[in-house]
């Protein structure tokens, strides 16, 4: 008899077992509107409510049993009555107008739970209840406020006259303007109601604010998110929103909303239908969602509008968007950068301005060949006694003049001016070249440097939202009793310095941008951009640069391409063509103060004299004598300097010197030109393998990452496990994303020492170049 009794409860307790893991809910779901945003949203809901309850019962979502009122009050009333009278068992009910259709009721006739009904300041339920305390019903009470936000974007802005946006219906059931009202007697600042049923009824009522506040819009597209954002851009209008951060991320400037706060509210939604399944009643549920609050902001928006970025505000900021320039004046490809300073830079035009003096030089020195005509005039007065005796030879009075001609027909000294200074000019030509090879690689390795340092801005950015992440998991098992509280500290620790990390990265990249702008000659103010690059891709695809890979990549073509390189050099560099323009100056120099100091200098002159007045004591002649009015005189005059003060061997001594050190300076260039080559080609060698290497260590830190943070979450690694990892993921992307940079900068470095830039040479003069480097190794073989 015990034996069947044992059996019986047994059977019993397994038939309850069963009955309860069978336990079947039909959840009923109210919503105030849908739309293809919110529907990806429910799912996700339901899945999480799926998901928590697991076994402990069969949930089901019947699509019959969701309904939707669009804003209509007697509507939501007729959803309400018709899921009590159908199969649902449990009833959510979201939106503000089931909100005032739910939370008036004192009998729940169905368990009941009413969520994300609308912000805290406006709620009508008892606020300070730890639970509702209602037969089959509770409710979620969000942690957010309206005056809170105001208190933010006021403080983010400074705003005076503020557009509040509420979509229309919502006017007519909440008492919106009498909440407005009372918040705003303590800003310093006035506010606008924008009602609205679409987005158009927003963007023809922004006249007379200055900063524009969503209130509503939950269920705007993306589409028109994005159109309202480019409508408040435009318009310069600061911008806030009430929703959630994927809002910024499409266009508008800021929200006081966590990322996380979605999650954390389908989960909690998720708990209580699991606690109701198990057992515990709805009433005795708690109801309040704290939330941690924390500014994000969308970067471009913000520049775009001129809105700075509080440094008091940073630390607890998030930030998205691009880092790029939206209000770039100017976007440079690196051709264009190039070409531009090419142009304008400043530098350049002054050595530009050196060869035209040089120039002038040249015209100096050929001048000594052309003759020299000068005109003189005279007004004489001589003593009368003087004149008196000096038979009308010198009147007392008498004005003449005359024209003087000399002309240089050969000369040593001016031949050898002429052949110096033109060699000085070519000189100086080649040190322009100089200069504008300098400039492009300044000018390409600024541009680089510039997406370095975007892209830096942008990994540290992406790291602040990791350190954010590891905050949070270190808070959940600080609240599970996994970790101690120091792991909370130590990250928010983290999250500042890696805040500060952003901010000079950002910082940086301003200072990127000034150097690129000095060197185009813009001024400083000027907004600018760079266009991203890629290896193969652009402007790169053309020249092939992975052609760098396959030489440098054989060991049996590496000695002979350096080689090869290092000759092509030593054609091309200008720094060797101007030191050798300026020894043929020296020896020409050499050779003037030698041998052709004996060489004579040859001149003709003339003269042509006309006396046109004389009065006074002697201007007339005595009987007999004539005077002549006008006189004239030619003569050849050759000279030969025997003595000079021995200046003409000081001068040659002087010039041998300065050859001996010129040819000293082209040895060291040429030995300069030939280490510059191998050490840069042997850098591009690294940047080779760190292209190939970074990728590999990206992946792996990214993986070691993911597995250590999930071992963090379950207590089974440290924090300085989980710290290492995020650091070494940090590392790793920014190796990763600078190696095509570093690589590309190394490249143009080996052409700047090359004196030849394959960018700004034809095809047909590159593959050139290449068949000489065929040639060339055809010669070694």
């Amino acid at each position: 008899m015990k034996r069947k009794l044992s059996l019986l409860l047994l059977l019993f307790f397994s038939l309850t077992l069963v009955s309860q893991a069978d336990r079947t809910y039909q959840i009923g779901i109210l919503i105030d509107k849908m739309n293809p945003e919110l529907s990806p949203l429910l799912e996700k809901l339901k899945s999480e409510i799926v998901a928590v309850v697991g076994e402990d019962a069969v949930i089901q979502f019947p699509e019959e049993n969701i309904l939707t009122n669009d804003f209509d009050l007697t509507k939501a009333k007729q959803n309400y009555e018709q899921l009590l009278s159908n199969n649902t068992d449990i009833i959510l009910a979201f939106g503000v107008v089931n909100n005032q259709v739910i939370s008036l009721l004192e009998i729940h006739k169905k368990p009941t739970i009413l969520f994300g009904a609308v912000n805290r300041d406006l709620h009508e339920l008892d606020l300070t209840n730890a639970t509702s305390g209602i037969e089959n019903f509770t409710y979620l009470v969000e942690s957010e406020s309206y005056e809170e936000d105001f208190k933010k974007f006021h403080e983010l802005t400074n705003f005076e006259n503020l557009g509040i946006a509420v979509d229309a219906p919502f006017l007519e059931i909440l008492p919106l303007k009498e909440t407005f009202d009372r918040e705003f007697k303590n800003l310093d600042a006035q506010y606008k109601l924008i009602s609205f049923n679409n987005i158009q009824d927003i963007i023809t009522n922004l006249e007379g604010i200055d900063a524009i506040y969503m209130a509503g819009g939950f269920f705007f597209s993306k589409e028109e998110n994005q159109q309202l954002a480019e409508a408040f851009i435009q318009t310069k209008l600061p911008s806030f929103t009430v929703n959630g951060t994927d809002v910024v991320e499409e266009g508008i400037m800021a929200t006081y909303q966590s990322e996380d706060n979605l999650n954390q509210f389908f989960r909690r939604i998720a708990l209580t239908i699991e606690a109701y399944v198990t057992g515990t009643p709805l009433s005795e549920l708690p109801i309040y969602i704290d939330y941690t609050p924390r500014l994000t902001i969308n970067y471009n928006t913000a520049e775009a509008i001129g809105v700075p970025i509080k440094y008091s505000l940073v630390g607890q900021t998030d930030f998205v968007g691009e880092f790029k320039n939206v209000i770039s004046e100017k976007d440079y490809d690196l051709l264009t950068a190039i070409n531009d300073a090419l142009e304008n830079n400043l530098s350049l035009q002054s050595n530009e301005k050196d060869v035209e003096l040089a120039r002038q030089d040249i015209k100096s020195a050929n001048s000594n060949y052309l003759p020299n005509l000068t005109a003189a005039g005279t007004a004489t007065y001589i003593d009368p006694d003087a004149a008196e005796v000096s038979a009308g030879q010198n009147p007392e009075f008498s004005t003449g003049g005359n024209i003087t001609l000399s002309q240089t027909l050969f000369s040593e000294a001016a031949n050898a001016n002429i052949s110096i200074q033109k060699n000085l000019q070519k000189a100086q030509e080649a040190n322009f070249n100089t200069a504008e090879l300098d400039l492009i690689f300044n000018v390409s390795n600024a541009y680089f440097n510039a997406l370095i340092l975007k892209v830096n801005a942008q990994i540290q950015n992406r790291n602040v939202d990791l350190t954010k992440r590891n905050l949070e998991i270190a808070q959940q098992n600080f609240e599970v009793g996994q970790s101690g509280k120091s792991d909370m500290l130590r990250f928010r620790s983290e999250m500042a310095q890696n805040t500060q990390s952003m901010i000079e990265a950002v910082n940086q990249l301003e200072q990127g941008f000034l150097v690129l702008n000095q060197l185009l000659n813009n001024p400083a103010g000027l907004e600018i951009d760079v266009e991203e690059v890629e290896l193969n891709e652009g402007i790169f695809e053309r020249y092939n640069y992975e052609e760098f890979f396959e030489l440098l990549d054989n060991p049996t073509l590496r000695e002979p391409f350096i080689d090869f390189l290092i000759a092509e050099a030593y054609k091309n560099a200008p720094e060797l063509k101007s030191l050798d323009y300026n020894l043929l100056a020296t020896e020409r120099n050499i050779k003037l103060n030698s041998y052709g100091r004996l060489l004579p200098t040859l001149a003709l002159q003339g003269q042509y004299s006309s006396t046109f007045s004389r009065s006074g004591a002697g201007s007339t002649p005595p009987p007999g004598v004539s005077l002549l009015d006008n006189t004239y005189n030619a003569g050849l005059n050759l000279s030969i300097p025997i003595i000079n003060q021995n200046l003409s061997n000081i001068n040659r001594q002087t010039a041998i010197i300065q050859k001996e050190q010129l040819e000293i300076n082209k040895t060291n260039t040429e030995l300069s030109i030939a280490v510059n080559i191998r050490n840069a080609v042997l850098n591009l060698i690294n940047q080779v393998s760190n292209i190939q290497l970074s990728k590999i260590s990206e992946e792996t830190a990214e993986e070691a990452l993911e597995l250590t943070q999930a071992s963090y979450s379950n207590g089974a690694v440290n924090i300085v496990q989980l710290l290492d990892a995020q650091n070494n993921y940090l590392n790793a992307q920014l190796a990763r994303a600078n190696a095509t940079y570093n690589y590309l900068i190394n490249s143009l470095q080996v052409e700047r020492f090359l004196g030849y830039y394959f960018l700004l040479n034809s095809e047909e003069k590159n593959n050139e170049f290449r068949q000489r480097f065929f040639e060339y190794l055809d010669t070694r073989n």
